[in-house]
């Protein structure tokens, strides 16, 4: 796809990737996702954010070539991780007047990943600033969102900010802006759930940041450029506070069927008594669908058979998955049927060592679920409504 100008002498130069599926063997992309360059001609100096995969390299090349780009004075990279920077070394190759401009973090990782010669390299400190003539960088560093090194980069007389992966989300599109986050919050939100979500703390003190600069437009690593930022801002504002909504994740799997029963009746009860509920099948869950799913939830409920004394592998799959994304859910608890003895609720709450719910006891039964363990499950229904009713949810 060709270069694109943002405003006047700022182009968009990345490459869309319409056929990645997955992203660091990890994270779904049914979308595709989109590796954003942003090329500045200045008056006195030229600049690019930021390049692309490494599988993409020729694709940037061309955009440039396509804008009569013969020199880079700076190559700024506001993240070193390799989707973002992999292609400097290419691109040291064919314009080697440049020199990478970076903080001393992404510097000491730049050498390691990716074996740039430190000399090629200027470091600056969070708030400096470079001028390119008729007009002025400032970076603003913005660790972990999500590598300790992250920063942003800051074009002050028009306003743009270059949030790298921060608002950012994997989507490929021809139209490289959004005006209405509607139309990408899917993808968006799941972007937010798989990458950001571990880190609300910090997420917080950097949208104190936009709120002192109030940039015009947001232009991030991934996916389309924030023509109207307040909205996303808004909806990182609300994933990344500590108000819940009056939403559970029920997460299951069964063998013979009777911790789908159990299932079934939690999820019968708990819709009874006015929450919505994720329900995730865990042997046919979209695991991206379920990060998601945990961004705005009060609770998490585990369910699962017991498999050698302990943790059926999807389930435990599931409690990690948790334990890393760290979501803000006020309550966990579990249930689950056994055979002859059981450890399962001692592993799972092992793997969630880490996290900062409240536990509720479980409900767990010998064998096919009777009258007394559905009942059991109504009582543990009524008591996760009663602590959501607590909770004093706000809906986005």
């Amino acid at each position: 796809m060709n270069s694109k100008e943002i405003i006047e002498n700022v182009f968009w130069v990345g490459a869309q990737d319409f056929k990645r599926r997955l992203f660091d063997s990890l994270v779904p992309t049914p979308d595709g996702t989109s590796y954003n360059a942003y090329l500045i001609k200045g008056s006195q100096k030229t600049v690019l954010i930021d390049t692309v995969d490494p599988t993409m390299s020729e694709v940037l090349l061309q955009n440039l070539v396509s804008l009569n780009i013969t020199k880079i004075d700076f190559i700024i990279s506001n993240h070193a991780e390799q989707d973002h920077s992999g292609s400097i070394p290419f691109l040291l190759r064919q314009y080697p007047e440049a020199k990478v401009v970076t903080n001393e973090k992404c510097k000491d990782q730049l050498t390691h990943l990716l074996n740039i010669n430190p000399e090629k390299i200027i470091t600056i400190k969070d708030n400096e600033t470079l001028d390119l003539g008729n007009f002025t960088l400032r970076f603003i560093f913005a660790p972990w969102v999500h590598w300790p090194e992250t920063m942003f980069t800051y074009l002050q007389e028009p306003n743009i900010l270059f949030s790298c992966d921060f608002l950012g989300s994997h989507f490929a599109s021809t139209d490289i802006f959004s005006k209405d986050l509607d139309e990408i919050l899917p993808q968006f939100k799941l972007y937010y759930a798989e990458i950001m979500m571990p880190y609300r703390a910090q997420i917080k003190s950097h949208l104190q940041k936009l709120d002192t600069i109030k940039p015009a437009i947001i232009a991030p690593s991934h996916g389309p450029i924030h023509l109207l930022p307040s909205r996303p801002i808004s909806a990182y504002k609300q994933w990344a506070s500590d108000n819940v909504k009056n939403e559970t994740v029920l997460m299951y799997v069964s063998m013979h069927g009777s911790t789908e029963k159990m299932a079934n009746h939690l999820l019968s009860e708990l819709t009874r008594q006015g929450i919505k509920v994720h329900l995730f099948e865990l042997s046919s869950t979209d695991i991206g669908k379920l990060a998601s799913a945990l961004v705005d939830a009060g609770s998490l409920i585990f369910g699962g058979p017991t498999v050698v004394n302990g943790l059926h592998p999807l389930l435990a799959y599931a409690a990690y998955l948790v334990s890393m994304l760290k979501p803000k859910a006020r309550l966990i608890t579990m249930f689950g049927s056994y055979g002859w003895a059981q450890k399962m609720q001692e592993q799972l709450l092992n793997i969630l060592s880490s996290t900062k719910a409240e536990v509720i006891p479980g409900v767990f039964c010998k064998g096919c679920p009777n009258n007394e363990s559905m009942q059991a499950l109504s009582n543990l229904a009524t008591e996760i409504s009663h602590r959501h009713k607590s909770f004093g949810q706000e809906s986005f």
